[in-house]
This record gives structure tokens, sequence and C-alpha cells, in this order.
């Protein structure tokens, strides 16, 4: 059956083509849609970063071994889930690879179960970030849509302030607040500022803001 290239896949990297294709054939089988290499320059140079999924890594390859590419795709700003397999794994190998953000580390000969285990959590963890950045994506967007009157307005708003109280600061009548209010909830796509706020969590300028703004608001005892 032919796929669309937007189904998630499970990408392989391994030297030993007959771990290779027992991969293949195991994850195929389970349904999943695979695809394989021998080499980790022959999948940097076929990777399109637009396709979701994960990446099962052969540690020790010929060419750029697997940590090496781990760090190219980071370098790249490339996030696809890492699972590292290896027959030669050892403990400093394993904490190197998962301080470096690999998602797991199996060490050869390895069950399957195990393997299938970890690529359920690897997509499952790629459907999430694809999913934030989508979220994120989509209120850069928004905001990019609002007037810088209606982007003070909503900075205001967000801190939580009251109409008459931004009205204040940004030297406006109350009604012109209202007005400006209604449009950034209009072009936010939201009913309320509670629903402001926790969309605009999905920007990363404001993400940062509002969590500093937490860390740094006093205790009740202290106001």
């Amino acid at each position: 059956m032919e796929r669309n290239l937007d189904d998630p896949t499970v990408f392989i990297v391994d030297d030993d083509p007959d771990v290779r294709d027992a991969l293949v054939m195991l994850l195929e089988s389970m349904g999943r849609r695979v695809e394989a290499w021998a080499s980790a320059d022959g999948f940097l140079d076929d990777y399109d970063p637009g396709r979701p999924g994960c990446l099962i890594l052969d540690v020790r390859l010929p060419g750029m071994n697997g940590l090496t590419a781990q760090s190219e795709l980071a370098r790249r700003g490339i996030d696809l889930p890492v699972i590292f397999i290896s027959g030669h794994g050892d403990i400093p190998m394993a904490v190197r690879a998962v301080r470096a953000g690999a998602l797991d580390f199996l060490e050869k000969p390895f069950g399957d179960q195990a393997v299938l285990d970890c690529v359920d959590r690897a997509l499952s963890l790629d459907r999430e970030r694809r999913s934030e950045r989508e979220a994120e994506a989509e209120v850069c967007a928004r905001v990019a849509t609002l007037t810088p009157r209606e982007h003070e307005v909503m900075d205001k708003l967000i801190e939580g302030k009251v109409n008459k109280i931004v009205a204040r600061e940004l030297d406006c009548s109350t009604r012109t607040v209202e007005i400006h209010r209604a449009r950034v909830l209009q072009k936010m796509g939201v009913d309320n500022v509670s629903q402001l706020v926790r969309r605009v969590l999905a920007h990363p300028d404001y993400h940062d803001r509002l969590a500093s703004a937490s860390r740094e608001e006093p205790q009740a005892s202290d106001r």
C-alpha cells in the first residue's frame, strides 16, 4: 500500500545488513513505515526535516559515527527523536547520548518488544513536538497581525490589568481600550483574556515573559 510522505516513518541507520533488515521486517510487520541506510552520511543527505517519525541510529558506523550524527542533527535544528543501538555500548557512551537528547539506548542483542516500545514512545514524542511547533507558528502569525497599539493593549491584558488601568497607562479612553481589546481577542481567535493568556504561552517571547513574571510574583504575605 502506497503511503503519504507525511506518515510517521521509522528511519534506521545501521551498517550491519542483518540487523538493518531484521529491524525493517519487525517494524513493517507492525504496520510501520520504514526507511533504512547503511551510513549516517547517507541518511543526513536524504532526510527532509519536514517528515515526521523517529530515528534508530547505530553508534558505531563507518564514516560519521552515531554520536557525531546526533550532534549534526542538533546543529541543523532537527529534533527528530533518536533511539541509539550498539553492540559495543557502555555506560559512558549511553550517558553521553542521553545527555545530548537521545530518547533511549538499546544494546545489541535487544528484544523485539523493547524496540517496539521505544519506537512507540519516540513517535508519540515527535507528534507532541510537531503539534507544539504548529501551535507556536499559528500564534506567531496571529500576533503579527496586531497593530502596534493592539500589541500594547494585549501586553497589558496578559499582565492582568483591567481596562481602566490599561487606559490610564496608555493615556487613552477606556472605550478605546475596549475597542482594541475586542480586536485583539478576535485576531487571536479567543473569547476572553484567560484564553488569550493560555494561547500566547505558545509564543516563545510571551512564554518566557509570563514564566518570569510568575517566578517574580510576590507571595500574599509580601503584598
